[in-house]
């Protein structure tokens, strides 16, 4: 796999259904391949329908139980959230779905609002600063970031609203990480994968490491899971991320 920001591999992908049934219909996606010697390789992923409609099901399943089960944590968050610093409780920010539909992510805040690091604590970074410490820099010490939300980042508590993204069609229990359009350039022929399937709550990036984990690795575990997506490969993650989250390894 190249190094991400180059200029080949896959450079579009269509989706066409084929089969006699739609129990039994295929997601065909054709994707053209820019080879090291620069010919075009044509291939085919496909990936089941029933597949999809029981991913979905489980999705729509676990996040309405946990919601329910969660609800004491969620207010007991939302209080510490509120008194730990001034501004709202929910922290929302436009990310690139599926298809490439855009849709607001939510999170439980863990940093002070732009106006109290401006003002009070006299903190300044620029955009490009910001973008750098989202990709390659998370392990750096963030003095944006408030105490509660330093406990909240280190057990992925700040991730539970995303539940309800899931809920909502937007997102998957599993899925590559969610991105903002600021990231895909970084991507290169690869930010393709990231629209091919809904992004996750959890992934193969959330239970290897996180963000000890490179940006190259990072992209190449994303890709591995667009092109070998399953429900025994889901059930596999899932059965992962809650001892990966206890370790907090990776968790910044």
């Amino acid at each position: 796999m190249e190094e991400p920001g180059h200029d080949r591999g896959l450079i579009f992908s269509e989706i066409k259904q084929s089969g006699p049934a739609p129990a039994t219909a295929v997601l065909m996606e054709e994707v053209k391949i820019l080879t090291s010697d620069g010919m075009y390789q044509e291939g085919v992923a496909a990936s089941s329908f029933r597949y999809t409609v029981v991913k979905r099901f489980i999705d729509i399943a676990v996040s309405s139980f946990l919601l329910v089960l969660l609800a004491p944590l969620f207010l007991l968050i939302a209080a510490l959230v509120r008194l730990s610093s001034p501004g709202s409780i929910f922290y929302r920010e436009s990310r690139v779905g599926r298809f490439g539909k855009h849709f607001t992510i939510y999170k439980f805040r863990s940093m002070y609002t732009r106006e109290y690091l401006h003002r009070v604590l006299k903190y300044r970074e620029t955009e490009h600063d910001q973008l750098l410490r989202r990709v390659a820099r998370k392990h750096v010490y963030d003095p944006r970031i408030t105490r509660i939300g330093d406990i909240l980042r280190k057990f992925s508590l700040d991730e539970l609203p995303q539940l309800f993204n899931i809920l909502k069609g937007e997102m998957s229990l599993v899925g590559p990480r969610p991105v903002v359009d600021a990231e895909m350039p970084h991507y290169g022929s690869y930010a393709i994968f990231y629209k091919l399937v809904l992004p996750g709550l959890s992934g193969l990036w959330q239970v290897s490491g996180r963000n000890d984990v490179n940006f190259k690795t990072r992209v190449r575990m994303d890709v591995t899971y667009c092109r070998k997506w399953s429900l025994m490969l889901d059930f596999a993650i899932l059965a992962k991320t809650f001892p990966a989250v206890l370790r907090k390894k990776g968790a910044y």
